[in-house]
């Protein structure tokens, strides 16, 4: 599931980071030992696959209606989970010197994953698995506009072409898949979900000035997400929650419990995977994760009985148009910095290995 090439930015390692650093290079060996980033590189697949198709699960055939519950829930776990840790004295520091400078990004990140998050999960009540991750793949798409508008940044001829096979797939995918009003107000949902998420991406570089890792921004832009979020769950789901609750206990806890457990450890383990692994490996899995995820829908959630023919086609089509978009992205070398938090993970284009930097744990911020 942030980027940009910043020209001027402050160092905020300490001494102590300093200290750590030189005791974290007699573990460098691990980073590079092949058996250990194979295992990561499947548990980083698996937690991506298993949050989508949870989420998933929970909404539609478990019965457990209410997404934007679910949402606050992973956004309030993620900030508690992580408040020791940013609680020690190398993250301490930080904050009240980032919040002072960020907090505008902070505001406007939070509020962009709140409508990403929050209607991506609205989404899957009403249409398939599938359906929602091929229309998220078209989220380059927004990228690729919002950058013209907001800054200036026309894609290349390949890039375009890529993006025109993308469009195209996905319209044809959407077409056949809005079939009945419930599945159109899906896709309406679904859309608007990944329009913020692009804007999101294309804007990060005028809200922030500063490049935080993973964790660090989570961390910050949960309790804004959430604040975002209760207006709307007070409005639609507050009333059917008490008497879903009323009936059924809480049975769904433990269900709960493990989506934001597997929500937080993605994020976590998607931090590493960035720190360990190449563009091109980051592209491939990106590709994986899309054909995984499809393939894995159909058997378990039951959704080859949708796919027609036509929808196969568009589905082929964006994936296809996905990979040439990621690939264009790749040859050209440096790309923005993009935002990473996860409350549902997102398909997007792979970073270059010189914006992963800005991924990198939290010791390792560079100036």
């Amino acid at each position: 599931m942030l980027q940009q090439n910043f020209s001027q930015q402050e160092s905020f390692i300490s001494l102590a980071d300093m200290r750590s650093k030189k005791s974290d290079n007699s573990y460098e060996w691990i980073w590079n030992f092949l058996p250990f980033k194979l295992f990561l590189i499947a548990i980083y697949l698996g937690l991506n696959i298993s949050l989508n198709m949870l989420n998933k699960w929970t909404l539609s055939m478990y019965g457990f209606r209410f997404p934007i519950f679910m949402s606050l829930a992973h956004m309030a776990f993620t900030f508690v989970a992580l408040a020791p840790l940013m609680a020690t004295t190398s993250y301490r520091e930080l904050h009240v010197t980032t919040i002072r400078k960020q907090w505008i990004g902070l505001i406007g990140i939070g509020t962009f994953f709140a409508v990403n998050v929050g209607f991506n999960n609205v989404s899957l009540l009403a249409i398939s698995l599938s359906l929602n991750q091929v229309i998220r793949a078209s989220i380059p798409v927004v990228t690729a506009v919002g950058s013209i508008f907001i800054e200036g940044k026309n894609p290349s001829r390949r890039e375009f072409a890529s993006l025109l096979v993308l469009v195209f797939g996905v319209c044809i995918a959407v077409y056949e898949g809005s079939g009945t009003h419930a599945s159109l107000n899906g896709i309406v949902l679904c859309l608007l979900g990944t329009v913020s998420n692009g804007l999101m991406m294309s804007s990060i570089g005028r809200l922030m000035s500063e490049k935080l890792d993973v964790l660090r921004l989570a961390f910050y832009t949960a309790p804004i997400t959430c604040i975002v979020l209760i207006p709307f769950y007070w409005k639609m789901e507050a009333d059917q929650f008490v008497g879903y609750q009323t009936h059924h206990g809480a049975e769904y806890a433990g269900l709960l419990l493990i989506g934001c457990v597997n929500a937080l450890a993605y994020n976590i383990v998607h931090s590493l995977v960035i720190k360990i692994t190449s563009s091109v490996t980051t592209t491939v899995l990106g590709e994986m994760k899309i054909v995984l995820i499809l393939v894995l829908s159909a058997m378990m959630l039951g959704e080859a009985r949708i796919w027609t023919l036509k929808m196969l086609i568009g589905c082929t089509t964006a994936i296809l148009g996905f990979c040439m978009y990621s690939h264009c992205r790749l040859a050209a070398g440096a790309q923005p910095w993009q935002p990473v938090i996860k409350g549902v993970p997102e398909l997007a284009p792979s970073l270059s290995d010189s914006a992963r930097s800005s991924l990198l744990a939290p010791k390792a911020s560079r100036s």
